[in-house]
């Protein structure tokens, strides 16, 4: 007995001689869904693509009209958040303010680039927001024909800003609001 006890307390000595190294923080896989797209099947004065494993409900909360739409993909904890105004000689308001809800973000944010988008075809015009950094919302956009129509757009995560965790889930989701800015149409 002695002697199994004195070879194991030999080994355990032996072997723990090496410094532990812990091993860096990693993050779950995450699976994407297949990319497909389907209509927005509602009832709005505006019409685009949403990816078809998304879900889109209305908002109900304080402010908000019949014409505001969230879409979700639950997986991901992602949301779209899309909120439409019809213009009453406001658009320098509209595009003012939308452009002050993206810069918001500029405190966490360490950089903010604007793209415009042009097309002419169906009267769709607007800038979309790309945020970098641990912003809350790393994507958002504001579409317009300028004269009655002004939609916005806002990617938020369910989650902590965490840039390097959330940085694939962004680049997943680019395509789809893209996608969505390409096929807004009026109604």
């Amino acid at each position: 007995m002695y002697r199994i006890f004195f070879i194991v307390s030999i080994l355990l000595l032996i072997g723990c001689q090496k410094e532990y190294t812990p091993k860096p923080r990693g993050y779950f896989r995450i699976d994407f869904p297949r990319k497909s797209y389907k209509k927005l099947e509602k009832d709005l004065p505006y019409s685009f693509d949403i990816p078809s494993y998304s879900i889109t409900r209305r908002v109900n909360e304080p402010g908000a009209t019949p014409k505001w739409v969230t879409i979700s993909t639950p997986e991901n904890k992602a949301d779209i958040h899309i909120s439409y105004d019809e213009l009453d000689h406001n658009l320098l308001k509209h595009i003012e303010e939308s452009r002050k809800l993206a810069y918001d973000h500029s405190i966490k944010a360490d950089a903010i680039s604007e793209r415009i988008y042009i097309n002419p075809k169906e009267n769709v015009y607007g800038t979309i927001y790309n945020i970098e950094g641990n912003a809350a919302s790393p994507i958002q956009f504001f579409l317009t024909d300028s004269t009655k129509h002004f939609l916005r757009g806002a990617l938020y995560f369910r989650e902590v800003p965490n840039i390097d965790s959330l940085r694939p889930v962004i680049e997943f989701f680019r395509p789809d609001i893209i996608r969505l800015i390409e096929t807004t149409k009026w109604k």
